[in-house]
């Protein structure tokens, strides 16, 4: 070769000399992205529309309860049980978790980015667990803010202090066993398929239709003289489920018909359900980002 025409040019690469920050930043930065994604936070207005009126939509009815509440001068309880909340607001929940589960794993799945989250230094299970963690914090921000609203509330209208903070921190512990335990599935559902919509059918599905059919046959049961069958068709929807783990253990009123819910026996059957659902749901999307990681 002619040295006349050989040239060297210096493009400018040179070694990246700042802090690694390593895994632990990586996840944490996921689940922050992640948890601002599920009420559009960064991104355009069009993705905050449907989470911030879902937020309203749950924080509302709260914000009646407590003006009723406090101009009621006769008033010594708020006339809905912390507990009892979020079961009644159940749909608006599902419609939150089939809108933003698909958002938070629908897409990378979709335009195959995830094995760009596993060249390095993340990995599969620290991608799942973020996603997790970010959203079961979604749901339990969206189910969490009208029990402050309540509790706040019923301490202005000075109902009995301590009364209200037993309420309060029962409602919060069924509030973050549903958080975990619909995230869960909420995720898989979703991540089954990198089709948005699709996703979105599943987990209505799963969570509204799985909840209208139990509670009829439940209703067909009381009626027809076997309340026997209730609390073990309880099992069959992952509504009743807290319904029925919340009222065994967290004095919550039953939802189900007759106002019978589960006994502490059966309750622990509730309980060993909702867990391993939620391990469960855990294991599956472990074995899916397997398969999809690569």
């Amino acid at each position: 070769m002619s040295t006349e025409t050989t040239q060297i040019h210096n493009i400018g690469y040179r070694n990246y000399d700042g802090p690694r920050l390593g895994r632990a930043y990586a996840r944490r930065s996921l689940f922050s992205q992640s948890l601002r994604g599920a009420y559009g936070l960064g991104g355009s207005a069009k993705s905050k529309v449907l989470p911030m009126i879902l937020f309203a939509v749950m924080v509302l009815p709260a914000a009646i309860i407590v003006a009723v509440a406090v101009a009621n001068p006769v008033a010594t309880d708020l006339p809905i049980k912390h507990t009892a909340y979020a079961i009644y607001l159940q749909a608006v929940i599902g419609l939150y978790l089939a809108a933003q589960a698909p958002q938070s794993v629908s897409r990378d799945l979709r335009f195959k980015s995830v094995p760009l989250y596993f060249s390095r230094p993340i990995e599969r299970i620290d991608y799942v667990l973020a996603k997790f963690a970010a959203m079961a914090s979604a749901l339990l921000i969206l189910t969490a803010a009208p029990l402050v609203v309540l509790y706040v509330g019923a301490l202005l209208a000075e109902f009995d202090f301590a009364d209200q903070t037993k309420g309060f921190a029962q409602g919060l512990v069924s509030v973050l066993l549903l958080s975990v335990f619909f995230a869960g599935l909420g995720l898989v559902l979703a991540a089954l398929t990198p089709r948005r919509g699709f996703g979105v059918a599943a987990v209505v599905a799963v969570l509204t239709i799985s909840y209208g059919a139990v509670s009829t046959v439940q209703a067909i049961a009381y009626e027809t003289g076997s309340p026997g069958a209730i609390e073990w068709l309880g099992l069959f929807s992952p509504v009743t489920l807290i319904d029925g783990v919340q009222t065994a253990f967290l004095g919550a009123t039953s939802a189900f018909p007759g106002g019978d819910g589960p006994s502490a026996a059966t309750g622990i059957v509730y309980l060993l359900a909702v867990v391993a659902l939620v391990l469960g749901s855990y294991a599956v999307l472990m074995r899916r980002y397997r398969k999809v990681g690569l």
